[in-house]
């Protein structure tokens, strides 16, 4: 069912079963904050790791997806399953046009597009009087989910967090297990031959270009109602660059990889902080590392070495 294999199935279970366990182990916000990028890494992955396109602008649609959620939950006071919605419906709009500019380029030319159109987002936020410029959208409420149920506990919110990244993960795996995802990763592996078997590759890829950029909308939108606030680092280029070292950290192309690569990254902005300054030197030399040693990224390494596909 989904599309699962044996193994994926096994892997499925454990991470569920450590949604389940880790909130009364560990700190609640840091694991949302885990699931956030986590979810917002699998969308990305769905570009790179399937297609083929390496974007450097998905900042602007987790940044953008962040600020509508949090400006809606605080000035118009809808539910916080609306606003999330609103973040990733914001994400869709926003990658529709923009991708529709940069979908026609391949490689680096695509790159660079979405990294341009990404800026121009990010001194838009800087310069709308919505956005708080500098300050962003503080003092975020913790809309009731249904306009019943309290957010305002940790926990509360937290299954919301996962109940989210579950479904978005699961959507995600279903897609690439899909006949559409075979097509995807026909483009991915020699796109003029597709084209040739008349698919509009085109068209492919912008579809699978907007359904990224919603779920990464709805990443932004999760992330702003857990710590209350947006503002331009969710947007920043910086931004950007985080979501491919979680990619390739954990494994490109694979299912579980993004995760791994959310929770090792979180987990060291996290833990090294108390290393100052070095805390970036410390990042480097353990990314070399990782680079080094896991060639095919974390998960993709352990797949490789049981003959298992992850």
């Amino acid at each position: 069912m989904w599309g699962f294999s044996r193994a994926q199935a096994i892997a499925f279970v454990v991470m569920v079963a450590l949604i389940i366990v880790c909130p009364w182990v560990l700190y609640p916000v840091f694991l949302m904050k885990v699931l956030c990028f986590a979810l917002f890494a699998c969308a990305f992955n769905l570009m790179i790791g399937y297609v083929g396109l390496l974007s450097f602008g998905h900042a602007a649609f987790f940044g953008m997806g962040s600020y509508i959620a949090a400006w809606t939950a605080k000035h118009w006071g809808i539910t916080a399953e609306a606003a999330i919605l609103l973040g990733g419906a914001t994400g869709a709009i926003l990658g529709l046009v923009l991708g529709y500019i940069a979908i026609r380029r391949q490689g680096l030319y695509f790159a660079m597009i979405t990294l341009g159109l990404a800026q121009m987002v990010y001194f838009f936020c800087l310069q709308a009087p919505f956005t708080g410029g500098e300050d962003g959208i503080q003092q975020v409420p913790r809309s009731p989910l249904f306009g019943v149920i309290s957010m305002q506990p940790d926990m509360h919110i937290y299954w919301l967090v996962a109940v989210v990244f579950l479904l978005g993960f699961l959507l995600i795996h279903r897609v690439v297990h899909s006949p559409f995802g075979q097509v995807l990763k026909a483009i991915r592996e020699n796109e003029p031959r597709a084209t040739s078997l008349g698919y509009r590759t085109d068209d492919y890829k912008l579809i699978a270009f907007v359904l990224s950029t919603f779920l990464a909308g709805i990443a932004g939108g999760t992330k702003a109602l857990v710590f209350g606030i947006a503002t331009l680092t969710d947007v920043h280029y910086s931004m950007s660059g985080e979501v491919v070292l979680m990619v390739l950290l954990g494994g490109l192309g694979t299912i579980f990889g993004p995760v791994m690569g959310a929770l090792v990254l979180s987990a060291m902005e996290n833990y090294l902080a108390q290393f100052g300054a070095w805390v970036t030197v410390t990042q480097g030399a353990i990314f070399m590392i990782c680079v080094l040693a896991f060639r095919r990224g974390i998960i993709g390494e352990i797949g490789a070495k049981l003959r298992i596909q992850l």
